[in-house]
């Protein structure tokens, strides 16, 4: 009795048990000097509110990010400088894609679905350290979810109430 009491208190807190899963990516690791998949998944809106809008910073490091045109979703793209210059396919780069925006889709709460876009990991990135992609995840109504949070060196991302979803940086093959 006592246990299922605690249980219900628990979850009436928190709202639904989708309320605990968080924007995260379906491949979790990647070599760098590669090309990497980025598949965000979206499993809930906010607070029970329809997802509107996706919009995914793209870290420092990797490049030539090319989004995957969602139907019913308006895509864009930020451009601008990177901090530094970096080599692609033989060529310096120094400027693209810095963000990646869709909007005006309508993702109901109890749906779940994926955004998807292709980057560049440049040999530049450190080996075992993990490159996280900041999402803002906008809702009906002015809602909104940011899975921007970053740990600390040490600091378990569990303990993060929105972390930023990432992928663990492995040696180029």
């Amino acid at each position: 009795m006592f246990r299922t009491i605690t249980l219900a208190g628990f979850f009436a807190g928190f709202g639904t048990v989708a309320a605990f899963a968080h924007v995260s990516l379906e491949t979790k690791e990647a070599p760098v000097d590669s090309t990497y998949k980025a598949v965000f998944r979206v499993p809930h809106g906010c607070d029970g509110k329809a997802t509107t809008a996706v919009r995914i910073k793209i870290p420092e490091g990797a490049i030539d990010a090319k989004p995957m045109p969602k139907a019913g979703w308006k895509l864009e793209t930020v451009k601008g400088k990177y901090t530094k210059s970096y080599t692609l396919w033989g060529e310096a780069v120094s400027e693209g894609v810095l963000e990646v925006n869709w909007s005006g889709g309508n993702l109901p709460d109890e749906f779940y679905d994926e955004f998807v876009l292709r980057l560049r990991l440049t040999g530049d990135l450190p080996v075992g350290e993990t490159l996280r992609f900041p999402v803002v995840q906008e809702c009906e109504g002015g809602a909104a979810a940011r899975w921007i949070e970053i740990p600390a060196v040490g600091q378990d991302e569990d303990a993060l109430e929105h972390p930023a979803p990432g992928i663990k940086l492995l040696p180029k093959k």
